[in-house]
């Protein structure tokens, strides 16, 4: 597997470049140029990308970990990503993988076929697409995403959903779950520190709440100083409020100095606790805590009374106070998610899987 593959969002512009199309940055190439994410290039006047079935590893994760808390709790993923990105964020947490431009990178290389056969022998509910950005290796993810809904293994997409209308609709047509990082509720943050536009997101996750039935939660990592006032914070969930409903879950995770934001500091896991109080003081149902041991703001609670639910202690689940149907133990509210009768038991643990033992 020689990692390139023909794809169809793009149209020939003059001068004999080509546009690509996938993504709002219509990258336009000359022959033999690559685009921003690296991975999409013209190659005899034609988009082709070039890490189809190659990937910087696989690994298995908790489902908690994507973090997805009201998706199959409890259950294995069986997690992978390529290199590059379509956006260009300086606070990138994994810029080794994500901002790669060494082929070299991709040790690994599978079909989807045999990702599929690694999911089921893993015993995995779910493949993840993650570490760097699904959208870029679309072609890729589908096909891997077709060959899992055969064998009845589900698909998980970690994304920032910053991607064109058409090649949109057909990317999650084949998901079944995904992550959404909202980076922040300003389009000076999208245009100054990942070179991107807050609009697109917003587009994302409206698609996605009224045309498709993905399940879908959403992650914001706050970074002191830049995306974490309270005036933010209340106008992203204000605006989630309004638009995607109460019962959206939302995600705060902390920041750790990293890539080209070396010199910020971590996130107060104060900070995390005041935005999540704040989310769900304008009225959200499902706000959790991240990248801090925070039990409290890690576990779920009923929307109507109040009983907790799903005790997390990071990615560990405690008490299940959920009956077979989902509902709450005390008040009979359904928790909205994709539930079974009982959580799975993979707790914590992170295997990292050598493909040659497979």
């Amino acid at each position: 597997m020689n990692g390139i593959h023909e794809t169809k969002y793009w149209h020939q512009i003059e001068d004999g470049r080509v546009q690509c199309d996938l993504c709002p940055r219509y990258c336009r190439l000359k022959e033999g140029q690559q685009g921003l994410c690296f991975v999409r290039q013209n190659q005899n006047q034609k988009i082709v990308l070039t890490s189809y079935g190659r990937s910087s590893g696989f690994c298995i994760d908790p489902i908690e970990k994507k973090p997805l808390n009201h998706f199959l709790p409890g259950t294995p993923v069986l997690s992978f990503g390529t290199a590059g990105c379509n956006l260009a964020c300086k606070f990138c947490q994994n810029w080794d993988i994500s901002k790669s431009q060494e082929m070299e990178t991709l040790a690994d290389s599978a079909s989807p076929e045999k990702l599929v056969q690694l999911a089921l022998s893993t015993k995995c509910r779910s493949i993840a697409f993650t570490y760097n950005d699904p959208v870029i290796f679309h072609e890729y993810a589908i096909d891997v995403a077709i060959a899992a809904r055969e064998q009845g293994v589900n698909t998980v997409a970690v994304t920032a959903g910053y991607v064109c209308e058409e090649p949109r609709k057909e990317f999650f047509s084949h998901m079944s779950a995904a992550n959404i990082d909202l980076k922040a509720f300003s389009d000076g943050f999208y245009r100054s520190i990942c070179g991107g536009k807050l609009s697109v997101i917003l587009d994302t996750l409206l698609y996605l709440h009224n045309e498709t039935d993905t399940w879908f939660e959403l992650t914001t990592l706050l970074i002191p100083g830049e995306n974490d006032s309270e005036q933010e914070i209340e106008k992203m969930a204000r605006w989630i409020v309004d638009n995607l409903g109460f019962d959206i879950p939302l995600h705060f995770t902390a920041f750790h100095p990293d890539f080209k934001m070396r010199g910020h500091s971590p996130t107060p896991p104060s900070t995390l606790t005041r935005s999540r109080q704040i989310a769900i003081d304008t009225g959200m149902n499902y706000v959790y805590t991240g990248n801090v041991h925070d039990a409290s703001g890690g576990s779920t609670y009923c929307s109507k009374c109040s009983a907790q639910l799903i005790e997390r202690d990071w990615y560990e689940l405690g008490a299940w106070n959920l009956d077979e149907q989902a509902c709450c133990h005390q008040c009979r509210v359904v928790l909205p998610g994709v539930f079974e009768a009982r959580p799975g038991t993979w707790g914590s643990k992170r295997q990292v899987l050598d493909l040659s033992e497979h």
